[in-house]
């Protein structure tokens, strides 16, 4: 299984948070970075996916959904 979520940064700037990849694998979890930020206001947490239908977005979800693919095949 493999989901995305926010994590606040440290030292950093307030209104960014680190996007993370949780891959669950023979029930031990792993945390992973996707090496992306975004904001927290612009985040769907149900969904687990970055809301609006802006390009930023879009490209965003897009790239999630490539890496969560990959995640399943491996």
């Amino acid at each position: 299984m493999a989901c995305c979520f926010l994590r606040k940064q440290r030292n950093a700037e307030i209104f960014l948070m680190y996007i993370y990849l949780k891959v669950t694998v023979d029930g031990t979890p792993d945390e992973l970075s996707v090496k992306r930020s975004w904001y927290p206001a612009r985040w769907n947490a149900k969904a687990n996916r970055a809301s609006g239908t802006k390009e930023d977005a879009k490209a965003l979800n897009h790239y999630l959904d490539i890496l969560q693919a990959q995640a399943y095949m491996a």
